[in-house]
């Protein structure tokens, strides 16, 4: 069995990580980190929760003690990008605690803030920077930040920063930073896009796949309602919610007005709720969060900014009020449960207007999601609830170091060259398509 000491890090990272209780590698720390240690460029495909962090994290963290550089004023060593604040918020997290024990500094770098605390930051240099893409972009406007000592790129999950339309911003980010670089691309999906991305930003990357797309964590059972309208979603919702009083539930809309007002409805009939989503100030979404995890909060409504890096161990429940227009993103919605080995339920409701909806997402993962009540489309006619077919496929990673310990996926990680189309590798601005 491989552990850490097997990979290549040097003692005082070691150090670092046996601190924190970190003994076995999940699988991309196990193929990543060799790797991204020898300075190749890398794509990682792989699902939240797996320990990606720690897998460019801890050997660009050796590199940097390595080097034994201090940072020049108003610039960044390493630059890490991430499509959400909550996301960059918990990736700095990690980082500050695997350098507890060097003289490296961590800064993070987000919207929905004052920008005049950043720049003060800045000033010095950081060793780390941990960014959104948009808010980055208003330093280097500022000329509070410039990119050209930056030798080492991490893209995290880059196919969420697509959806969310950030390809303009990434393309204005590459050319800023210098072109002999180490990039390292993270992601859960691998849509053209990413490939194209891929082929025209990084050089010669070995691609490390450990869980295939479209598998929902193993403990996760799930089923469908079909309701003819939204009343019939919430009235649902509520049922449910008060069936099960003492859990932790994790509600997925579309839209932020939507989830809003779904909200205050669950407010008004009584339940501990609050909401996320990009109306909400980073102060009001922080402290949504915390009293989520810390269990003052019962049910928190969201948007997709919640389903990826949120690492709530405690959700018992997902509900897709909404199904999303993305099938991917019902797996890493339902991902939110079932976490450190617990049991989880997500629970989907589907109007007629979402069927399309729904069939994309059993495609998309090889299953039939059982139905719990309501009729189905005569195409779309299945077994009850009960009849088999609502729980994933096994073999998707979980969050968390312990319980990854023993549930490695069955699968041997795949190693291997990424190239574009018939083995050529794609370049050009115009041979990529925006968000």
């Amino acid at each position: 069995m491989q552990n850490f000491q097997t990979l290549g890090l040097s003692k005082l990272v070691l150090q670092s990580i046996e601190s924190l209780g970190y003994e076995i590698p999940t699988p991309i720390q196990n193929e990543a980190i060799p790797l991204v240690l020898k300075g190749h460029d890398l794509v990682g495909l792989a699902q939240t929760g797996t320990g990606k962090t720690a897998a460019f994290g801890l050997p660009l963290i050796d590199g940097l003690i390595a080097e034994g550089k201090r940072p020049e004023p108003r610039s960044a060593r390493t630059l890490i990008l991430a499509p959400t604040r909550e996301l960059v918020n918990q990736i700095a997290v990690n980082l500050k605690s695997f350098v507890k024990k060097t003289p490296l500094k961590v800064g993070v770098v987000v919207g929905g803030v004052s920008i005049n605390g950043q720049i003060r930051m800045m000033d010095k240099g950081v060793d780390i920077l941990v960014s959104t893409p948009g808010r980055l972009l208003d330093l280097v406007d500022r000329k509070a930040l410039s990119l050209h000592q930056t030798h080492r790129l991490v893209l995290d999950e880059a196919d969420q920063m697509l959806d969310l339309g950030f390809i303009h911003d990434l393309r204005k980010i590459v050319k800023l930073v210098p072109k002999k670089r180490q990039t390292l691309l993270f992601s859960a999906t691998m849509p053209k896009q990413i490939a194209e991305l891929a082929a025209s930003y990084l050089t010669d990357p070995i691609r490390v796949e450990v869980s295939p797309p479209g598998k929902a964590a193993d403990k996760v059972e799930q089923s469908v309602h079909f309701v003819t309208d939204k009343s019939g979603k919430t009235a649902l919702l509520m049922e449910s919610l008060r069936a099960n009083p003492n859990g932790l539930a994790l509600v997925f809309g579309r839209t932020k007005h939507g989830s809003e007002k779904l909200m205050k409805q669950l407010a008004a009939a009584g339940f501990e709720a609050a909401s996320i989503h990009g109306n909400k100030s980073q102060n009001q979404r922080e402290r949504a969060l915390k009293g989520f995890r810390e269990g003052k909060i019962r049910v928190l409504v969201a948007t997709d900014v919640a389903a990826r890096g949120i690492d709530i161990p405690g959700v018992t429940h997902v509900y897709n009020y909404d199904l999303p227009e993305v099938p991917d993103a019902y797996v890493h919605r339902i991902g939110r449960t079932a976490r450190a080995g617990r049991d989880g339920e997500a629970v989907a409701f589907c109007a007629p207007d979402e069927i399309r909806l729904l069939r994309d997402i059993e495609k998309l993962m090889g299953i039939s999601i059982s139905v719990a009540s309501g009729d189905a489309p005569a195409d779309q006619a299945r077994p009850k609830r009960g009849g088999g077919g609502g729980r994933g496929p096994r073999g998707a990673g979980n969050g968390g170091q312990r319980e990854r310990r023993g549930n490695a996926p069955s699968a041997r990680p795949q190693r291997k060259k990424f190239r574009g189309k018939a083995g050529q590798r794609r370049s050009g601005e115009g041979q990529r398509r925006t968000a």
